[in-house]
């Protein structure tokens, strides 16, 4: 079958030649993909940052498709089905699956003993291969994958995967409260919709931070928020304090993760030297900008080691941190109702369709900021007829 293909870092490629998956459980499902995503943490394979991401490894953990088979054990499906997956794989039954804590079960990933299992996402994340590719394989059949609405555009459905639960939970866990300043550090998909769905939760003003302006308009138009160029503020945190009366933000969300720029020694420890786990810039700027007693939402992807973040402040200021991979699942039910209600619009942040056979030209338009990407959609043959 056609899938993505992972050489090494800065060379993925389309392969033709990659052997069909298989049922290996009597609980697993095998899907024929219909649209895939890259995700910015997809960029972070990409770009070598992620151990162990092994070279014939498929990415792709945003995927939707048609049932194509099933295990002898599964119930809740029927081939022919068209569903959308999340991206944790979850068993649904252990005891962190029984807390809605879905990104954490404790069966899905052999490797760790923090997060979960990922689809396409290295061996760190239990070895899965994504759905980047025509066909996946799916475990835990009767649990994850979720019938898409019949009413509901299947882009919208894609894009509940995994970028709009994961901004929703971010706005979630900062627990915002009516009349709250919320600062989003990242434009991209993630901190987009972070952005937007702050406004669900009763925001009264809304501001993102990056450095790519084609982001930051788009972000300014999507969300109806405040959008600012942290190279053009001579300090973000200075800028954060004085516009909120030298309070601070209520509440600060990191939507970046481990390749923050915007700070010269976090990016040559972080990113180039990898001496630690990330750059942690944007961490640095929420932890510092937050006020006190206030709440930092962390959703950006970090590596397992250990980060230079500024803990004593964190404790002097009595700052809460809440942080996790989204529980895409236990979100589903009200991100469904949000779309089909017209509160939120997740296909408004694709900006480009483009066929499987040239991800490789896919993931460096994304990688390289080009022809104003914002969110891409990678479509299969099959899918195109």
């Amino acid at each position: 079958m056609l899938a993505m293909n992972y050489r090494g870092p800065y060379r993925v490629r389309a392969d033709r030649n990659k052997p069909m998956p298989e049922i290996e459980h009597s609980g697993d499902a095998i899907v024929r993909v219909t649209r895939s995503c890259i995700c910015g943490s997809d960029l972070h394979l990409y770009h070598g940052l992620v151990p162990d991401t092994r070279v014939g490894t498929t990415f792709g953990h945003e995927f939707i498709g048609v049932v194509e088979e099933i295990g002898d054990s599964v119930q809740n499906l029927k081939v022919g089905d068209t569903v959308l997956v999340p991206f944790n794989i979850a068993c649904g039954k252990c005891v962190f699956c029984q807390q809605g804590l879905y990104g954490n079960c404790h069966e899905s990933n052999p490797e760790a003993t923090a997060v979960g299992g990922i689809f396409g996402y290295s061996h760190t994340a239990g070895g899965f291969d994504g759905g980047q590719a025509e066909y996946v394989r799916v475990p835990y059949a009767d649990f994850g994958p979720t019938l898409i609405p019949e009413d509901m555009d299947h882009d919208d459905a894609v894009l509940l995967t995994d970028v709009v639960p994961t901004g929703y939970q971010a706005a979630e866990m900062a627990g915002i409260k009516p009349g709250d300043t919320v600062v989003v550090f990242g434009a991209g998909p993630i901190g987009i919709m972070a952005a937007k769905s702050a406004w669900l939760f009763g925001a009264g003003r809304v501001i993102v931070i990056d450095h790519i302006e084609y982001r930051l308009e788009f972000v300014k138009q999507y969300a109806q928020c405040e959008a600012y160029n942290f190279r053009s503020l001579e300090d973000p945190v200075l800028f954060i304090k004085k516009t909120t009366d030298w309070i601070g933000a209520d509440v600060c969300i990191d939507a970046v993760g481990c390749e923050a720029a915007g700070d010269a020694l976090q990016t040559i420890t972080g990113r180039k030297l990898m001496l630690q786990a990330g750059s942690a810039t944007a961490l640095h700027w929420a932890i510092n900008s937050v006020k006190k007693g206030g709440i930092v939402s962390i959703v950006g992807v970090y590596g397992p080691t250990g980060n230079l973040i500024p803990i004593g402040n964190v404790v002097n200021k009595g700052i809460t941190i809440r942080a996790n991979q989204a529980s895409v699942k236990r979100l589903l039910p009200r991100l469904i109702e949000h779309v089909q209600a017209g509160r939120l619009d997740p296909k408004g942040i694709i900006t480009h369709r483009i066929p499987l056979e040239e991800v490789g030209d896919a993931y460096h338009i994304f990688s390289a900021k080009l022809d104003n990407c914002i969110k891409t959609i990678l479509i299969p043959p099959s899918a195109r007829k």
